[in-house]
């Protein structure tokens, strides 16, 4: 059975919840990259990039944020995280479901080339491969993903 969850809009309350839920997830992810250094860098990232140009809608089960989703005007999905806890349920169906709504003419992201549990997610979500590219922060190759209606 899966417990019930509330999607909203992003509120400045939500901040600290978001970016320990960023950390926690990525560390999960990529065990052997350290998270927790990276919180600075990613808190200003929030705050100047992601914050001020995309619509964020995140995911909140019995008070707690549990993902969230991040996509700006030109339709690039830059963040759709869930609680490991989560993953294999409806949260990341609901929120990608959300993306779509706010981008109806389209998305495009990059995924971790060797995120495979994420790209089997896309693909079920109708993301078709549109080539790859290289992270010019983490140097990690990354694949190119688009939907269309």
């Amino acid at each position: 059975m899966t417990a019930s969850f509330q999607l909203h809009p992003y509120r400045a309350s939500d901040e600290d919840a978001a970016i320990a839920l960023w950390a926690a997830t990525w560390q999960q992810a990529y065990p052997e990259i350290d998270f927790a250094a990276r919180l600075p860098w990613w808190r200003e990232r929030w705050r100047n990039e992601l914050v001020p140009n995309a619509a964020i809608v995140v995911a909140r089960r019995s008070g707690d944020l549990v993902g969230f989703v991040t996509i700006d005007s030109e339709g690039y999905l830059d963040q759709l995280v869930v609680d490991p806890a989560h993953w294999g349920g409806d949260i990341a169906n609901a929120l990608m479901n959300e993306a779509k709504r706010l981008s109806p003419a389209g998305i495009t992201l990059k995924v971790n080339a060797d995120n495979t549990r994420a790209i089997r997610f896309y693909a079920r979500n109708g993301f078709e491969h549109a080539g790859e590219d290289v992270n010019p922060i983490s140097g990690r190759p990354v694949n190119r993903m688009e939907w269309k209606p």
